[in-house]
């Protein structure tokens, strides 16, 4: 397989509580001003990302996951994960908030569904004035069962509510109770899986005039309490400046703030490595192709690359691989 830093072309996502900041300051080209995600990396079906430059241009991700194996996703990987691809990556603006919502593990996704669970993470890129996210249950007094009361007027008192800061992140693992409030523009990085039970959605209703449909029933199932967080681990030694976001089996996250050139030796690792640009630009370098990463786009190195150069003068980029 031919290494260079691959791009794809984002599949954008009309939502209920998106907005036009997707577009407007991370240059994604569309009309609308209800675009809530930016789907850079995708092997969700029905939403498979295509190569948009390099000797790759129109292959799907899937034809090179079928066409090089081990040498485009990594040996662990293919032999986990065959054809598909382990992660989804996006980027998220959220005008008003999201659904209260849950997400299935490994194992209730295979029963329910036959995919995968659904652990992220977010990585705040922007936030307006008082932006907040719901991050778990307000204290351990609270009852799962009190998800089935939630209203506008109690769901502070049931859930947990903070302020959310640029530059913060969230892990936050499959059964754990979450929204991303409005006002928060994320890189979100996620297992391969679009499975989402609503809890509760804030009484809203569509251009039509009906509410969303709730997962009651599954939402109480899918629940977790006492949830593991990720490990913490060393960040990669190429980086002075390098803050390990999360360490768990589905992904590896660092974000990196360089301001020179920086050479990153890969040749240990059996991986493919994935950058999300959250602040500035940069150019990367694997063998003699080089490509350049503005805010808010991404590009990905197959896992037979040896050695990345990274180029530019700021750039805050979040390195992604599986361990």
């Amino acid at each position: 397989m031919t290494a260079y830093p691959i791009k794809f072309e984002p599949i954008l996502q009309e939502k209920i509580w998106g907005g036009s900041k997707l577009k407007s300051l991370l240059n994604k080209k569309t009309t609308s001003d209800v675009i809530g995600e930016s789907w850079e990396i995708s092997g969700v079906e029905g939403h498979i990302s295509v190569v948009n430059n390099g000797v790759y241009k129109g292959c799907s991700i899937t034809d090179l996951i079928r066409d090089h194996r081990y040498e485009f996703v990594g040996n662990k990987n293919y032999s986990q994960f065959g054809n598909d691809f382990p992660l989804l990556i996006k980027y998220l603006d959220a005008k008003t908030d999201l659904s209260v919502q849950v997400h299935p593990d490994d194992e209730m996704a295979k029963a329910e569904h036959n995919a995968y669970g659904k652990t992220e993470m977010w990585y705040i890129m922007d936030r307006e004035a008082d932006a907040t996210i719901i991050n778990g249950f307000k204290n351990e007094n609270v009852t799962t069962n009190a998800l089935k009361t939630l209203t506008k007027d109690n769901v502070d008192q049931i859930l947990n509510k903070q302020k959310v800061n640029k530059g913060e992140s969230f892990f936050i693992p499959a059964g754990k109770v979450h929204a991303i409030g409005a006002g928060v523009l994320a890189a979100e990085i996620q297992q391969t899986s679009d499975i989402t039970y609503r809890i509760y959605d804030w009484d809203r209703k569509d251009v039509n005039g009906n509410e969303r449909e709730l997962h009651l029933e599954k939402s109480l199932k899918a629940v977790k309490r006492n949830i593991p967080q990720s490990n913490s681990t060393a960040g990669h030694n190429s980086y002075k400046n390098a803050r390990v976001l999360a360490s768990c089996p589905y992904f590896t996250s660092t974000v990196i703030q360089i301001d020179q050139e920086t050479s990153i030796d890969y040749s240990q690792n059996d991986s493919f490595v994935i950058y999300m640009c959250v602040e500035g630009s940069f150019e990367i370098s694997v063998n003699d192709s080089k490509e350049k990463v503005s805010f808010g786009e991404t590009v990905l190195v197959p896992a037979n690359a040896r050695q990345v150069l990274l180029e530019t003068q700021a750039a805050k980029i979040i390195e992604l691989y599986i361990k």
